[in-house]
């Protein structure tokens, strides 16, 4: 997601270079300029093509591990599984693996967060809302206070409005999360103030400028996510 501060504008010590300057660099320092470029561009670009590519593999760790908890059901084993199924987007199928984990082992935050996860993905909000709570009271910063926008989250969507609108102003005094950011501007946007929606919601798209190319791939679907709810918070 990036530690980039929203709605500035302006390039921090630890931004990248604009474009042009990563052009001017190529052609005034040669082979240095195009390492330059390589290494701020290029080499990221090689993690997001990887994924594209542990699809077939992560299946067949799958039917690997299907196989193997017949045999034996370790938690371990159960958990390995549900985390394929959610990278996978079977979520159901994650969410059985992670009951069946922590009913072997009840103390394995992990699993509980993930399983979180898993429900909110299914619309099971109420079941989340417990789950994230286990985990929130036992580390408010878990996953880079991912856990705790989630959970602001899930009380949104189980009617704890005055419980999700604290939680999500503490998150997003610490974290820059663009999921943490839609999911407030959705939950304000729901109570009518626009206006705070469309704050937020700006929020995510002013990133983009500073953002080094490969991150701006990796948050696209949040700024089409954003793009979207602009439009209909203007209609």
């Amino acid at each position: 997601m990036g530690n980039y501060s929203p709605g500035t504008g302006a390039r921090s010590l630890h931004s990248p270079p604009p474009r042009y300057l990563l052009a001017v660099d190529h052609y005034l320092l040669g082979p240095i300029g195009a390492l330059v470029y390589i290494f701020i561009e290029v080499i990221p670009d090689i993690g997001l093509l990887r994924q594209s590519f542990e699809v077939f593999p992560r299946r067949k760790r799958i039917r690997e591990l299907e196989a193997i908890v017949l045999e034996n059901p370790a938690a371990g084993n159960y958990e390995e599984l549900g985390d394929l199924f959610l990278e996978d987007g079977k979520f159901a199928r994650a969410r059985e693996c992670y009951d069946k984990a922590i009913s072997s082992r009840g103390d394995l935050l992990d699993v509980f967060y993930r399983r979180g996860i898993a429900e909110i993905q299914l619309a099971d909000f109420g079941a989340a809302v417990l789950d994230l709570e286990h985990v929130v009271s036992r580390d408010w910063k878990y996953d880079s206070n991912r856990a705790a926008g989630l959970l602001a989250h899930a009380y949104a969507n189980t009617g704890e409005v005055e419980k999700a609108d604290t939680l999500f102003r503490e998150v997003t005094q610490r974290s820059t999360l663009s999921e943490t950011y839609y999911n407030y501007a959705t939950f304000l946007a729901a109570q009518n103030r626009t206006a705070e929606a469309r704050e937020w919601t700006q929020r995510i798209l002013a990133k983009k400028p500073t953002m080094p190319g490969y991150l701006r791939r990796r948050e696209r679907p949040w700024f089409r996510r954003a793009n979207g709810l602009l439009k209909r918070l203007a209609a």
